[in-house]
């Protein structure tokens, strides 16, 4: 019934923010948190579709990092929208640059595409330049794009901009919000238990520990770090909405983890601390 980790068209979703809240709430989802990557833009829309249901929404943000040249994201929520916006404004300017030098790279590769149109405030992400390269006849699939070209050390991958994992935490918990190491067994720039103690020591407070990607055996593992450094649990879906190009199926779907609302409390209350 809770949902700690969704995305919208803010940034690489596929679903509105009113469009996700009519999912979860056909899923069963009794709380929802809006996590899109470097922006706040979702925010208002899900909160107000959300109000004739008995949907809670649960202001978030999934913030992109970099650690040992490897991206790392931190989600954050309940932060102060004020203090992070402008922040998160110059980080949306990185997103830009950087989907540009990508851009440049397909082009010289033999491959060019034109990045659609995006809102104010929506970031663009790796999946806009997929699509653009199915729509433009370059590969058949999403997932073959970023097989070939888009993909961690593919051709046409360009790192994020510099911005540490210090300087992501100390600036969540500076505008009031809970950091939480998503999908720790994602990253790809050293072991869980290494890359932990550093976050632990830049002043992380959770661990998604239910992800559809970790297994039961590194579910088991995560609580019991969580218990080992007093960190908080966290879970979702990490829902993208249904898969653009009709092709590549959507690798989760809301709900999917089941996760139990006691989850919610403790977050709160350490959201209430940092205020």
């Amino acid at each position: 019934m809770l949902e700690l980790h969704c995305h919208t068209t803010c940034s690489d979703g596929t679903l509105t923010p009113s469009e996700l809240v009519h999912a979860a709430v056909q899923a069963g989802v009794l709380a929802l948190a809006i996590t899109d990557h470097d922006t706040l833009s979702g925010w208002q829309e899900a909160i107000t579709t959300a109000q004739p249901h008995n949907l809670e929404i649960v202001p978030g943000v999934e913030l992109s990092t970099v650690h040992n040249d490897r991206s790392l994201h931190i989600l954050g929520f309940y932060p102060n929208a004020q203090q992070l916006s402008a922040p998160l404004s110059e980080r949306l300017e990185g997103r830009k640059r950087r989907s540009q030098k990508m851009i440049a790279k397909l082009e010289a590769l033999g491959y060019p595409i034109s990045l659609p149109e995006l809102g104010e405030g929506m970031a663009p992400g790796r999946p806009h330049l997929a699509k653009a390269l199915v729509d433009a006849g370059h590969v058949k699939s999403m997932r073959e794009a970023f097989d070939r070209l888009l993909g961690d050390d593919k051709p046409a991958y360009v790192h994020y901009e510099k911005f540490s994992i210090s300087e992501g935490i100390t600036l969540l918990r500076n505008c009031g919000a809970v950091p939480v190491w998503a999908h720790p067994y994602l990253f790809r720039g050293g072991e869980v238990e290494d890359v932990l103690k550093e976050l632990v020591d830049a002043g992380l407070m959770g661990i998604e520990v239910y992800h559809p990607s970790h297994t039961p055996k590194e579910r088991k593992h995560l609580e019991a770090l969580c218990s080992q450094y007093s960190l908080l649990m966290t879970g979702g879906s990490d829902y993208h909405g249904p898969s653009p190009d009709g092709k590549s199926p959507s690798s989760s779907t809301l709900n999917m983890m089941r996760l139990s609302l006691a989850l919610l409390d403790p977050l709160k209350e350490a959201a209430h601390t940092l205020n």
